[in-house]
């Protein structure tokens, strides 16, 4: 029987609906790797079974032990609830408040079939980043969300609902954590243990906090950095015959392709899991796909050729891909790839993020499972060669660069040659950090992804604000004073959001992405709200932003790596921005441990704001939307990045209440190294 949305916000159904197997439908997750003890697998089991009254524990034991044996986690099949998992209309929700409908809308959305990578197992995207971490939580969710009012705040914690409470209209209504853990211990062995046992959740950045967006959401982010490094390496705005190739078309990797073809380039994107690849075909972000590597060869010459802009998916290893250039450039002396990175998910290498050379995904699955160590082995042994092929290339002119995703890092733990000569610390690579080289100059601006959801679910809604955000960057424009840097990102922006429909970026939800600053993003949410109360936007707006943005995340290894003061390992500014973004006005926030770079790498946040035409939604975002880039920029500024003081000097002119400390930098080391001597220091 089919479900409707109000069978959905009735709690954990009772009588529960009949046990299920894996759908053969859907791609699943591998199994987790936990190491559980005898007693911690007690814990586990027990622990799924209390969101259940205690006649049930019989029945559903003996299903939740064969569970956790059989794929490593307790997902609880039987509750995937039988109703087309998507977005729906807000006014479809029964909901007593619009905010509480949103966020359904959303969470709907991150489940959503055609937008998540494992959708039974709950994995909106990136391997392992988790909504919930059962679907006993879901029913929860939905239950707590259709009860809720105006003074109510449910506490999410690692996908437990763990209550409504009072509050206060003022406040969220929602706070999520995800991965919350004690920092000693945040170690991968850690969170396979605990997400085992169902006590904490790796939530990447917006499948926790249910703001993802489908690979739109990096789809504009890939795209200015394949511009943006074609401007830096290779001199040139024009990378029409240009080579990128790179791999992964999984969930947030599989924007590469439509960026390639945005940028103008010819983007070869290796992917080994054919249903990934087969996905992005179908969905027309991959223009040609082959298993050749020789046929592979003649389309990249044939393209280069050409100059003609395409995405070539290459199924098959990505080491193969690299090797194979090698071996072009050893017999031809040609090096056909220009630029180069790797979004495979190397957060999570030894747990289905990158699989062996030289096997099947379903023998490296088996023998994941089967004999862990000898697999990790593999890997390692991989990456090693991985590095080996780029490194080759490097020399022979190649561009590569690091997309954030831990490739470096694990390479490095794997002993790859990949740490500069004089590195003074464990981010002291060879190859930049794309932040360090490309999006850092952008983040210190105060220009991040910026994002927003029609609620109504109307493609004419997402229309209207394409429009309305042209128009507020228009105006922008034709401001005095603006910097290049700052015309520059404006122009792109300005572009990309006039030619977003016709690229077909949308899956799910009603969505865009667009790069902004602070002006911008307060101007944009005005505007919106001002059309909502005039009626040509039908429903709400749901304001938000990738958590990788200027304030949104701490990680030395991607949206810090370009901090140099020390501090880059340091985190209070991701903290500090969801709090301060929780009593400024935000619907919902969410702070995570993880995200991009691994368990214990990285601790980032973000948002869910409503706007709904009314002059307190106008207040709400002048504030939050200030705070969220400035505290960022203001952090950056401290750290010394010239950019940053710039934008938040300028930012103080325009706002007399705010008023940030800043640097008095060192311009004469000479001073330092002398005090030190004499000091007997060094």
């Amino acid at each position: 029987m089919h479900l409707t949305l109000a069978d959905l916000c009735g709690g954990i159904p009772d009588p529960l609906p009949a046990p299920q197997k894996r759908s053969k439908d859907v791609p699943h997750a591998p199994y987790r790797n936990n190491q559980l003890s005898n007693a911690e697998k007690k814990i586990a089991v027990s622990n799924a079974l209390r969101y259940f009254p205690s006649r049930l524990h019989t029945e559903l034991a003996t299903e939740f032990a064969n569970e956790l044996s059989e794929y490593g986690h307790i997902y609880m099949y039987r509750l995937i609830p039988n109703i087309e998992m998507k977005a729906y209309p807000i006014q479809e929700y029964p909901c007593k408040i619009k905010a509480a409908a949103c966020i359904m809308h959303m969470i709907m959305n991150n489940l959503n079939h055609i937008v998540a990578q494992f959708p039974h197992e709950l994995v909106t995207y990136g391997g392992n980043g988790q909504v919930f971490s059962n679907w006993a939580q879901f029913w929860i969710i939905m239950n707590y969300l259709s009860r809720m009012d105006n003074d109510q705040t449910l506490a999410m914690y690692s996908g437990h609902p763990q209550g409504l409470f009072p509050s206060s209209p003022a406040a969220p209504r929602l706070v999520i954590t995800n991965g919350m853990v004690i920092p000693n211990h945040s170690t991968p062995a850690d969170y396979d243990r605990m997400f085992a046992m169902g006590v904490s959740m790796y939530g990447q950045m917006t499948a926790g906090s249910y703001c993802y967006i489908g690979p739109q959401g990096i789809v504009h982010g890939t795209t200015i950095t394949v511009i943006n490094a074609g401007r830096k390496y290779l001199k040139s705005d024009d990378l029409r015959g240009k080579v990128f190739i790179t791999s992964g078309l999984g969930g947030m990797s599989g924007a590469q392709g439509k960026a390639a073809v945005i940028a103008g380039c010819v983007g070869v994107i290796a992917e080994i899991d054919e249903s990934a690849l087969n996905k992005r075909h179908k969905q027309g972000w991959i223009s040609e796909k082959t298993s050749s590597l020789d046929e592979l060869v003649t389309l990249i010459k044939y393209y280069k050729e050409k100059r003609q802009a395409v995405s070539i998916g290459y199924l098959g290893h990505i080491v193969d891909v690299w090797e194979k250039m090698v071996q072009v450039y050893r017999l031809e002396g040609i090096c056909l790839p220009d630029l180069g990175s790797d979004q495979t998910s190397c957060h999570v290498p030894f747990n289905g993020g990158y699989y062996p050379c030289d096997m099947s995904v379903a023998e490296a699955q088996k023998l994941m499972h089967s004999d862990h160590r000898r697999f990790k082995q593999l890997v390692q042994k991989s990456l090693v060669r991985h590095v080996e092929a780029i490194n080759e290339l490097s020399a022979a002119g190649m561009y590569f660069w690091d997309y954030g995703n831990a490739f470096l890092l694990e390479a490095s733990n794997a002993g790859a040659d990949v740490m500069k000569e004089d590195a003074i610390s464990s981010n002291d690579f060879r190859y930049p950090s794309y932040v360090q080289h490309i999006m850092g100059d952008i983040f210190s601006l105060g220009f991040g992804p910026f994002r927003w959801v029609c609620a109504s679910g109307e493609e004419s809604d997402l229309a209207m604000t394409d429009t309305i955000a042209a128009d507020v960057i228009i105006n922008l424009l034709k401001e005095k004073g603006i910097s290049n840097k700052v015309r520059e990102q404006y122009e792109d922006n300005l572009k990309w959001v006039q030619e977003a429909g016709q690229h077909q970026l949308v899956v799910g939800s009603q969505a865009r992405i667009l790069y902004s600053n602070q002006r911008g993003r307060v101007a944009i949410a005005i505007a919106f709200n001002k059309a909502i109360r005039q009626g040509r936007i039908s429903g709400p707006v749901i304001l938000s932003r990738d958590h990788h943005d200027v304030s949104g995340t701490d990680s030395p290894y991607r949206e810090t790596s370009n901090v140099y003061d020390g501090s880059a390992f340091c985190a209070d500014m991701a903290v500090q921005n969801c709090i301060g973004d929780s009593f400024r006005g935000a619907t919902w926030v969410a702070l995570h441990n993880g995200g991009g770079c691994g368990w214990g790498e990285v601790i980032n946040g973000g948002f869910g704001l409503m706007i709904d035409g009314s002059d307190e939604a106008e207040e709400k975002a002048m504030s939050m939307l200030s705070w969220d880039v400035s505290n960022g920029v203001a952090r950056r500024a401290w750290s010394g990045n010239e950019n940053a003081v710039e934008t938040i000097a300028d930012a103080m002119k325009n706002e007399s209440k705010l008023l940030v400390t800043m640097p008095n930098a060192v311009t004469d080391q000479s001073i330092v190294e002398n005090a030190l001597r004499q000091s007997n220091l060094v």
